[in-house]
């Protein structure tokens, strides 16, 4: 095993303790996303463009989300899906649907953390993910304003 390796590896094992400390795991990880897409079916504003696009798939997307999750979460690598792509194809999606994601997915985290710091470790991760996703899809609002193009 290179250096690199194993250093990536290493990393890997701090990340899966750190989270165990707090109560991460595969178990919770579970209930956070079977909890959060129940919110998110639910909602007013977010349910029908999640149902009109997973449309009887909700297994395989549940599962799908659960490896995102744990590879964000406890660097599982269980996850090698590629949502660029998947959400820039979502002609429905504004920017505001990633505020009202945000904020269900803060709730859920509130009613179903093991730990007082879960909350605060998800939604970290959550707050960048969003953000590199609405920059994929909408740009830089700033430039974009100005005529100038963004690139990534």
């Amino acid at each position: 095993m290179s250096d690199v390796q194993s250093f990536a590896e290493q990393r890997r094992r701090e990340t899966r303790a750190k989270a165990a400390l707090i109560g991460i795991d595969e178990a919770y990880i579970s209930l956070l996303v079977e909890s959060f897409y129940d919110r998110i079916r639910a909602d007013r504003e977010l349910g029908p463009i999640f149902n009109g696009v997973i449309t009887g798939n909700w297994d395989s997307h549940l599962a799908r989300m659960k490896d995102f999750w744990a590879s964000v979460a406890l660097s599982a690598g269980s996850y090698s899906g590629q949502p660029v792509p998947v959400h820039q194809r979502l002609s429905d999606v504004t920017p505001d649907h990633f505020e009202r994601w945000l904020q269900l997915f803060g709730e859920t985290l509130n009613e179903t953390a093991p730990h007082p710091d879960v909350p605060d470790y998800f939604m970290l991760r959550a707050r960048r993910i969003a953000e590199s996703l609405k920059l994929a899809m909408f740009g830089v609002p700033e430039l974009k304003a100005r005529g100038v193009a963004a690139t990534l």
